[in-house]
């Protein structure tokens, strides 16, 4: 009666909280040092451009794999997927820890291994999140799963920043990476008890993108899914070089994500419990424009106390955005043209779009710093790139979903 009180009227299935687990022990690992690799890049070799290039390569390497991983999915078993992308993370991680302070001389290689153990792995959760979960309980899955990674956040980010500092050079950040890699290792243990989901049917890769131009559903979700990326593909690396630059400091980094992922947790609880179908798009436009707003705490003045009110302040919009945003997008995919058998192809498309906005947006931020003054050209791309999640309203609002 008390899980009853607390998650609502949701049914729970062992493969359904098994995916949960694999996604929080994810979660646990990125949390504790996925924010620290940026960090540590920049610490070795101080250039923007090194961290535009080893993220640019994560994003290209990553819908490749998409599409790859998408083919196997239809030839062998999605578990194996989910296996092979923690396997290509884990080996990231250790190629980290023997390459230690030369890290910086093998961006490329990095970036690659990333984007290949992040191109299997979220192939495989999306589709099994997609066959696990049903429109009656999507929203919750999506609501709890960013619970987990909200406590993972909690505890990650300033635990691998105490480590650090509590170690002299690069040791620190070799303890941390070696503990991600455990907890790799127990995801893989955990996704042998998922029911083994056997593949059929043909790979129509070539149909789910064409379907763009029958489907104004999914036209549009995949429009917003590159807006999306042109925020997320800057942002996601830069704000953390910052709170180091203005800190020197990584117990201060880890701080900022406690901070965010703290408010993070109470919001992603509220946004899984009161987000209803009806709201979905009301949700997702406050949630763009408080995001969008919450840069003008920093885009003038990089102080960590405006930092630490920016985090504070994304947490509070992306659950509000995300959890009916991500819903949305797998209701359009069911009700796509026969999902039940390009399932894993409409995976594959949403992942090239979400991509190729990532993409642009680096790309961006790459010409920026090469061709204008840093400090007057970042500012000014933030404010243009973090537009991207308020557009997703405008295409998400011409949606229309039968009931």
């Amino acid at each position: 009666m008390l899980v009853k009180k607390m998650i609502g009227e949701v049914e729970l299935t062992k493969d359904l909280l098994l995916l949960l687990c694999i996604g929080g022990l994810y979660s646990l690992s990125i949390a504790l040092s996925n924010t620290f690799v940026n960090v540590f890049l920049w610490k070795q070799s101080g250039e923007f451009s090194d961290l535009g290039i080893y993220n640019l390569t994560v994003v290209i390497l990553q819908p490749l794999t998409f599409i790859m991983a998408g083919r196997m999915a239809k030839k062998m078993d999605r578990i194996i997927v989910l296996r092979l992308g923690v396997i290509f993370l884990a080996i990231f991680y250790v190629t980290v820890l023997l390459v230690g302070a030369r890290a910086s001389e093998f961006i490329l290689l990095l970036g690659g291994l990333l984007g290949i153990g992040y191109g299997f792995y979220w192939l495989a959760f999306n589709v099994l999140t997609f066959e696990i979960t049903d429109p009656e309980n999507r929203d919750f899955f999506n609501g709890f799963l960013g619970i987990l990674n909200s406590i993972g956040g909690i505890i990650g980010p300033v635990l691998a920043g105490w480590i650090i500092t509590r170690y002299i050079g690069f040791q620190g950040y070799s303890i941390i990476f070696a503990m991600s890699l455990g907890l790799f290792a127990v995801a893989v243990i955990l996704s042998f008890s998922l029911k083994r989901r056997p593949a059929h049917g043909r790979y129509l890769f070539k149909e789910a993108l064409q379907e763009r131009k029958e489907n104004k559903n999914w036209r549009m979700v995949t429009n917003a899914h590159v807006f999306q990326g042109l925020r997320e593909g800057t942002f996601l690396f830069i704000i953390s070089v910052f709170v180091f630059i203005s800190t020197k400091s990584e117990l201060a980094l880890g701080t900022f994500g406690m901070i965010n992922s703290f408010v993070s947790f109470i919001s992603y609880f509220f946004a899984s419990r009161l987000i209803k179908r009806n709201i979905r798009k009301k949700a997702i436009l406050i949630g763009g424009i408080g995001l969008y707003l919450s840069i003008f705490l920093i885009v003038f003045d990089l102080s960590y106390g405006r930092l630490l009110l920016y985090s504070g302040s994304i947490a509070i919009f992306y659950p509000m955005l995300l959890v009916p945003y991500i819903s949305l997008t797998y209701d359009v995919i069911g009700r796509a043209k026969d999902a039940a058998e390009r399932r894993i192809e409409y995976v594959v498309v949403r992942e090239l779009f979400l991509n190729l906005g990532r993409a642009i947006s680096i790309t961006a931020f790459l010409f920026a710093i090469y061709f204008f003054n840093e400090e007057i050209s970042i500012p000014v791309l933030l404010l243009i790139l973090g537009s991207g999640h308020t557009c997703i309203y405008f295409f998400i609002r011409k949606i229309e979903l039968s009931s």
